[in-house]
């Protein structure tokens, strides 16, 4: 997600940039996109061709290679924990916050949002996109997750919390290509509350995804 912007998003809002990048519900009623997504594909994906941010790696499967744009950059910190499971589902999760971010970017989700994801993450997701689109935007400049943190449950599923700065990214309308500079406020910061499921091929799906926009835990 970004910061807001004058759009609910994300499943959560744009509210102050764009919060364009992980989508989830939020803890805010008006941050919802009202708009109804529509299934994609989960089958194996085929990989994008342009720009600067390849997915993280992980163990298994082959993952898609997803790009962005070249004004456009997600940074991921706190990908090595020291356990490899710990660090293949944050590998993964940042997989599913580039495969929203592609589907912002195409205009349209893709096979490798389907990938990464599945049940409500799936379907917040592709109503998020889906909103973003219909307001003519997508983003520029960089956004931030850090203090990403893994806890493995006792039914072998995994919970990932995680904060984002969007101080430095910015809606960005399509049709113009006018940049919004929004200022930098308590709203830029995200906390975001995930769960994720290990499937068949071995690929740590995000099943849901909450947002606390402007949240006191993720403030600089």
């Amino acid at each position: 997600m970004r910061a807001p912007l004058a759009l609910a998003a994300t499943c959560v809002a744009v509210s102050a940039a764009l919060a364009l990048s992980a989508c989830g519900g939020s803890k805010k009623s008006d941050d919802k996109i009202k708009d109804q997504g529509t299934d994609v594909s989960t089958s194996a994906p085929a990989p994008t061709t342009t720009s600067a941010a390849p997915s993280p790696t992980a163990p298994g499967v082959k993952r898609p290679v997803i790009t962005l744009p070249s004004d456009a950059k997600d940074v991921f910190e706190d990908e090595h924990t020291g356990d490899p499971v710990k660090d293949a589902v944050l590998a993964d999760n940042a997989g599913y916050v580039l495969a929203t971010d592609e589907g912002i970017f195409k205009g349209k989700t893709t096979e490798n949002l389907g990938f990464y994801a599945t049940e409500k993450g799936l379907a917040n997701a592709i109503t998020y996109v889906q909103g973003v689109h219909a307001k003519g935007l997508v983003w520029t400049g960089t956004v931030r997750f850090f203090d990403r943190k893994v806890t493995m449950e006792g039914t072998g599923d995994a919970s990932v919390v995680y904060c984002s700065d969007e101080s430095k990214a910015f809606p960005k309308h399509v049709k113009t290509g006018k940049v919004d500079n929004v200022a930098t406020t308590s709203e830029s910061y995200v906390l975001y509350s995930t769960h994720a499921k290990k499937n068949a091929q071995g690929v740590w799906q995000t099943t849901d995804i909450v947002s606390d926009r402007g949240s006191k835990q993720c403030q600089p």
